[in-house]
């Protein structure tokens, strides 16, 4: 039997030759992570994803190439590879990913991420836009709680770039607004207490009730 080509590729070189920036917390940020003719292939095979919020892959209809990124960002490969950079034991860690193609006026705000998630890796599949020039949607990674401007780190949200920054508690991070398209795919490495068990099983049941509504 013929082995078929894969659909996609990842720069895995490119991710494991960019430095580990510090500034204002440790983070990696790899642009064209997935390559023009892949994210061609990946954007193609998305849904529409036409409302707010974070789906399970498993609650949207993918086609093969947008089947294939995901198997990838869950792959032992690129876990194998972020916790070489970050100097992380992630064996056994369990993961969370999940897909978001828009964006409203609610998203956006200030934040860390829950302490359930070690690290989060946010890979961004949008052409580049308008908007994005702008630099509305554009990710900051901030010096504090308190202001939006107050940033050392923009990242555009397209072109395939991953962004990777182990969770913490300075870790502050959000946007400013933007309502319309703006697909993304958001993995963590989850802890493996009370607390991220729950998390897991909220992620699973909300699996559950978008599988319903997208059947409805």
């Amino acid at each position: 039997m013929i082995a078929l080509a894969p659909l996609i590729d990842l720069d895995y070189q490119k991710l494991a030759e960019t430095p580990v920036a510090t500034d204002p917390f440790p983070h990696l940020v790899v642009p064209d992570f997935v390559p023009p003719d892949s994210l061609r292939a990946v954007l193609a095979a998305l849904p529409p994803l036409d409302k707010r919020g974070s789906f399970p892959p498993d609650s949207v209809r993918l086609g093969v190439a947008a089947r294939e990124l995901v198997r990838a960002m869950e792959g032992e490969r690129l876990r194998d590879l972020i916790a070489a950079r970050f100097g992380l034991d992630l064996a056994g860690a369990p993961t969370m990913l999940t897909l978001r193609g828009w964006t409203s006026d609610r998203d956006g705000r200030i934040h860390c991420d829950s302490t359930a998630k070690r690290l989060t890796a946010l890979l961004y599949l949008n052409p580049e836009t308008e908007a994005f020039e702008r630099r509305e949607g554009c990710l900051r990674l901030l010096r504090g709680p308190n202001d939006l401007d107050d940033y050392a780190v923009e990242v555009p949200p397209v072109n395939g770039t991953l962004l990777v920054f182990p969770n913490g508690a300075a870790a502050w991070h959000g946007h400013r607004r933007f309502v319309g398209r703006r697909y993304s795919i958001q993995l963590n490495y989850m802890t493996t207490d009370a607390k991220a068990r729950a998390e897991l099983r909220r992620h699973r049941l909300s699996a559950f009730v978008k599988r319903l509504t997208m059947a409805a």
